[in-house]
């Protein structure tokens, strides 16, 4: 529309005008960060109301007071100057009870404690699908429910991608366990070639074998049977 609408004190369009004086203007500084910020206290269940919906924030800081930043389309939440969780804000107008939106990985801490909490937990019901799938056969396992969270618990100390990349080839393996998966990560994040081995097209024996039974006769000695 700029370049169609004339400007009204000179001979051009808003948009002609606009392009002349662009090269002058100021360079922009800083960005706004326009945002509305509240004083929120984390539930026991590690959850934070606003406008009738819950959004999750990490496990350490249950029954604590967080900053939280309103964004027009995302939630920022802030403690201990630094961002703790983010989420897409939700808008609904509906007159309902608000919805809840997990972060699986902010309840982690959580079943380190109690991975029995791993089996109907709410948080864990949106796993990836091949942590999904892990989980269906970890879960018949005795033991199971700790494999599977020591297995989780990666993406605290490796790239998540990388975790469920060792994940999926487990499974396409048929080996779906905690060792194999570690096994496949190490060499997924060893990113050094293995060097090449220079081996010599054969092998030359640098003493020739003699055809002398004589010798055989002096291993034995004079300990033998008559």
């Amino acid at each position: 529309m700029w370049q169609q609408i004339r400007h009204p004190e000179r001979e051009a369009t808003i948009w002609a005008v606009w392009s002349s004086e662009r090269p002058h203007l100021m360079p922009v500084g800083q960005p706004f960060d326009g945002y509305v910020e509240h004083t929120k206290r984390v539930s026991p269940t590690c959850l934070v109301h606003f406008e009738r919906n819950r959004y999750s924030v990490p496990a350490s800081f249950a029954n604590r007071p967080v900053s939280l930043h309103v964004y027009a389309d995302r939630l920022v939440f802030v403690a201990e100057g630094q961002t703790i969780a983010e989420h897409a804000r939700c808008i609904d107008r509906k007159h309902a009870l608000g919805r809840t939106f997990y972060d699986w990985r902010h309840y982690l801490a959580v079943i380190q404690r109690k991975p029995g909490a791993l089996r109907n937990g709410a948080p864990f019901s949106e796993l990836p699908d091949g942590f999904r799938q892990l989980q269906k056969i970890l879960l018949k396992r005795p033991g199971g429910d700790r494999e599977m969270v020591d297995i989780l618990a990666l993406v605290l100390m490796h790239d998540e991608a990388a975790v469920l990349t060792a994940v999926e080839l487990a499974l396409e393996a048929g080996i779906p366990s905690k060792q194999t998966i570690l096994n496949i990560l190490s060499r997924l994040l060893d990113n050094q070639p293995v060097p090449p081995v220079e081996a010599p097209q054969a092998f030359a024996l640098q003493i020739e074998p003699l055809a002398n039974v004589d010798r055989y006769d002096r291993l034995r000695g004079k300990h033998h049977a008559a």
